[in-house]
């Protein structure tokens, strides 16, 4: 297994070359959050929050944010698993490559210090199960499957003071439940 820290790649495209609304939501972020680092000016955050809410293609957004860090963890195994359970730090953005194996991540009782944290999956026939806090929320509109299946037993809407997921990924022939801790 794999872990590799990463930079954004944008790819979560709706149709061809066009700006998905998560690529966006995702380089407006890592705009800001440069800026609450004190990395940009106020006049560097403004010009860039521009472009990023007038990009037209996902290559647009890309020189925007080329130079912001993104603290994004890769977890890759090729046939094995990917576990995280107890008490761990969970990143603002998670990577998860799996072809065969089966996927387990538990944020229950991890240590989550983003409001908003985005899991990337790719599953070509392994499954994913990524068990939330109570109260957490999860979007996973940008989950695309073939053959495969979702299942969300959580609401999709943010609620305020309480974390949300936005799961995007392939799952060919993949599985994914998202469910709420047990109580």
């Amino acid at each position: 297994m794999n872990i590799v820290p990463g930079n954004t790649v944008f790819g979560n495209t709706v149709s061809g070359n066009t700006v998905s609304g998560v690529d966006r939501e995702r380089a407006v972020e890592l705009v800001q959050q440069a800026y609450a680092e004190g990395r940009l000016d106020p006049a560097e955050l403004e010009r860039r929050l521009e472009l990023a809410l007038t990009a037209t293609s996902s290559r647009d957004l890309e020189p925007i944010v080329a130079d912001l860090p993104d603290q994004a963890v890769r977890l890759a195994s090729t046939g094995g698993g990917v576990t995280r359970t107890g008490d761990w730090e969970v990143p603002r953005r998670l990577c998860v490559d799996s072809k065969y194996g089966k996927v387990r991540l538990d944020l229950s009782r991890a240590h989550i210090p983003y409001p908003r944290i985005e899991i990337e999956l790719r599953l070509a026939y392994g499954s994913a199960t990524i068990i939330l806090p109570v109260g957490a929320t999860a979007n996973t509109d940008g989950v695309r499957s073939e053959w495969g299946r979702v299942t969300c037993k959580v609401p999709g809407r943010p609620h305020p003071g309480h974390p949300h997921v936005q799961v995007t990924g392939d799952l060919p022939y993949g599985r994914l439940v998202i469910r709420p801790a047990r109580r």
